[in-house]
């Protein structure tokens, strides 16, 4: 038995990396290596197929999950290897239909084993989010739809902050703070900021401040 790899990725000496570990073990065979989401898809198109896929979701131009429903189509296995280690991130791969979800800072003897588990119809996924996929604690959270960016900007409104002071403490400009809450605002289903602040608290985003209930 001998499972086909293929290696998304836009850093080629990751990719190499992985190629020679797999020269170590008969049973995997890389059959490609892409950088990008286009290169990946004009391979799957000319009838390239394989029954692994190892997929970064931090590519260069587009989210590597993207990618997910071309692989799907061709019943390829997915194996998300990536930095990303954020509850909301992995919970994103798995709603988009990832088999396992694996970090780059694992040992190689793990992304092994992700990659023959999957094959074998099994998923694989980190230990900490089993648990919470077991006991209920992974629902969609409010603000996951959001930016870096607009979750720092939000813990901000809620202690109160005004654009131009949220600006200064950010090294932004106060009309890029309000276009940043502009965006909130559509993206949360919200009128203004006090509710954005309101809600912020609710969820727990940030500690209620001088030490209130």
């Amino acid at each position: 038995m001998t499972i086909s790899v293929i290696l998304i990725d836009d850093h080629p000496l990751f990719r190499k990396g992985l190629e020679h570990l797999f020269d170590n073990y008969p049973d995997l065979k890389t059959v490609g290596q892409f950088a990008d989401v286009e290169s990946t898809r004009q391979w799957l198109a000319g009838g390239g197929t394989a029954d692994v896929a190892l997929l970064d979701r931090g590519l260069q131009e587009a989210d590597g999950l993207s990618l997910v429903p071309d692989l799907k189509r061709r019943d390829i296995k997915i194996v998300m290897l990536t930095i990303a280690d954020e509850d909301r991130e992995i919970r994103d791969a798995i709603e988009r239909g990832v088999d396992g979800y694996i970090l780059k800072s694992s040992e190689p003897e793990q992304i092994v084993h992700a990659i023959r588990s999957v094959y074998q119809g099994n998923s694989m996924l980190p230990s900490h989010i089993m648990q919470k996929m077991a006991r209920g604690e992974l629902a969609q959270g409010a603000f996951d739809k959001l930016s870096q960016r607009e979750l720092e900007i939000v813990t901000y409104v809620a202690r109160g902050m005004s654009n131009r002071a949220i600006g200064d403490s950010l090294g932004l400009s106060e009309n890029t703070v309000r276009n940043h809450l502009r965006s909130i605002l559509d993206k949360l289903g919200l009128d203004n900021r006090v509710q954005v602040a309101t809600l912020a608290l609710e969820q727990g985003l940030v500690k209620r401040i001088d030490g209130s209930k």
